[in-house]
C-alpha cells in the first residue's frame, strides 16, 4: 500500500513508519523538520511541510491508500494541536479524494466495558480530570472526524509505554477492552497498520490495550 504518516517524528508515528517499511509498504513521512527524522528506507519519502496549511499537505496525501496520524498533544500546554492539525489533514484529504484516515486518540474517550472493575473506572476518571485540556482537544478532533466524509478510525490507547513490539494486545471496536491500563507505542502502531484495511473499524473508535 501507499501510506502517508503524520507525526512521524513521534513515538507512535516513528513506529508506524518503521513497521510499514518492514512490511513492504511505500511510505510518505510528513514532518515539520526533516533534519530531525532519522529513519531511512528505499520505499520512504520524507516531506517537510507546515502541518497547519491544508494546501501544503495535498500532494502528500494525493493518491494514497491510507493516511495514519500520530499527531496530538504531548503535554497539557499542547492542548488544541490535535483538533487543529487533524482538521488540516482532513481538508487536504477531501480535496484530493483520499478517504482512509487513522488517528491516535485516548482511552478515556471510549465507552467503558460492562463489569469494568471500579478501580479501573476510577483511574480513568482521575486521569481524565488531570489531563482535561488534552482530552477536550481529542474530543473536538473526534467530532471533526465524525462530521467529515472520511473513512476514519480513532485508535484509543490507555497509558503509553516505550517497549518492544509484542503483537499481543486486545482490541475493542466501539469501546475499550476490560481493565485497559497500558500498551506500548510499538503495539499501537502495529494495531493501526492492521486496521488500515479492516472495514469493521471504519468510522469507529477502537480501544487497544494489553
Amino acid at each position: 500500500m501507499k501510506l502517508t504518516v503524520f507525526g512521524a517524528t513521534g513515538g507512535i508515528g516513528g513506529q508506524i513508519v518503521r513497521q510499514a517499511l518492514a512490511a513492504g509498504h511505500h511510505v510518505t513521512a510528513v514532518v515539520r523538520d526533516p533534519a530531525r527524522f532519522t529513519v531511512t528506507g528505499q520505499r520512504l519519502e520524507v516531506v517537510g511541510s507546515r502541518l497547519d496549511d491544508p494546501q501544503a499537505l495535498r500532494e502528500a496525501v494525493a493518491g494514497r491508500d491510507a493516511v495514519l496520524s500520530g499527531l496530538g498533544p504531548r503535554r497539557r500546554s499542547d492542548a488544541g494541536v490535535a483538533a487543529r492539525l487533524t482538521r488540516s489533514v482532513l481538508t487536504a484529504m477531501e480535496a484530493e479524494g483520499t478517504r482512509r484516515l487513522l488517528v491516535v486518540s485516548a482511552a478515556p474517550l471510549g465507552t467503558a466495558p460492562e463489569r469494568e472493575p471500579l478501580r479501573d473506572r476510577a483511574m480513568l476518571s482521575v486521569v481524565g480530570a488531570v489531563l482535561k485540556p488534552v482530552y477536550d482537544d481529542l474530543r473536538v478532533m473526534e467530532r471533526e472526524l465524525a462530521d467529515s466524509a472520511a473513512d476514519w478510525t480513532a485508535v484509543r490507547p490507555p497509558k503509553l509505554l516505550d517497549k518492544p513490539l509484542t503483537g499481543r494486545y486486545r482490541v475493542a471496536v466501539g469501546g475499550n477492552p476490560r481493565s485497559a491500563r497500558v500498551i506500548g507505542r510499538a503495539d499501537v502502531a502495529h494495531a493501526m497498520l492492521a486496521m488500515t484495511d479492516d472495514p469493521a473499524t471504519i468510522r469507529q473508535g477502537v480501544g487497544v490495550a494489553y
